[in-house]
């Protein structure tokens, strides 16, 4: 997309609306009903606006040694930011991405082209779904970010999920999800305990601020059955 123009569209879950950083040749804002959904800069992929994006790349970065292929199931899609991460600091690997609204997937497609070699594939279909059809250990990682407006759906939040998600990552998989929450995290700590049912392993990304209760915002938590690499995480967290 050359112009830099912004893009108005209605699609299936709201109105989307396409808007150039006038700072980058070739970077955009994806708004859904005026809420930041993603942000691309589609000749920079590795570089990742929004902090919680960040943070889940750094999970990724982490998962395996440097520039190592995975296989990777992102449920809800976006823009396809990390999508477009993965393929760039991992070529090779394997890429599910699974979104609701196809609206939304056929804008991106049209207008954030990203490459047909990248081994990104696309579905719109919804997330829950999707999982219980997903072969068994299929999967090194799990990235979930899926809202329906400012919420979680509720069927991505039970111990039946945290379940299937186990089931469909390898044993030594990692589960990654951008929630958010404020004090006193009622929502969070409910996650917590949701998925400590299901994995031997939990960690949270945050800011502090967020974590004392200031503010509301974007927390990742981060679940496996094999030991974290916190000390990783927390290096590149700071």
């Amino acid at each position: 997309m050359d112009e830099h123009i912004p893009v108005t569209r209605d699609v299936d879950h709201g109105v989307a609306k396409l808007m150039p950083d006038v700072d980058r040749a070739r970077a955009w804002l994806l708004t859904v009903d005026g809420a930041p959904q993603s942000y691309v800069d589609l000749d920079e992929p590795t570089h990742l606006e929004f902090e919680y994006a960040r943070r889940l790349a750094h999970v990724l970065d982490t998962a395996a040694g440097p520039g190592r292929p995975l296989d990777v199931l992102h449920l809800g899609g976006g823009a396809l930011t990390l999508p477009r991460y993965v393929a760039a600091t991992r070529p090779g690997s394997r890429q599910d991405v699974v979104e609701a609204d196809r609206g939304l997937l056929r804008l991106v497609a049209e207008r954030l082209p990203w490459e047909p070699d990248s081994g990104i594939d696309v579905h719109g279909a919804d997330a829950r779904q999707w999982l219980d059809a997903a072969p068994d250990d299929s999967a090194d990682l799990l990235v979930a970010d899926v809202f329906g407006g400012s919420r979680i759906p509720a069927h991505l939040t039970t111990v039946a999920y945290a379940r299937t998600a186990d089931r469909v990552l390898r044993p030594d998989g990692i589960y990654a999800a951008n929630l958010a929450d404020g004090a006193p995290f009622a929502f969070l700590r409910s996650q917590l305990a949701t998925f400590a049912e299901v994995f031997a392993e939990l960690a949270l990304i945050a800011e502090p601020s967020v974590l004392r209760g200031r503010r509301f915002g974007n927390t990742v938590l981060v679940a496996a059955h094999t030991p974290i690499d916190v000390a990783a995480l927390a290096r590149r967290a700071a």
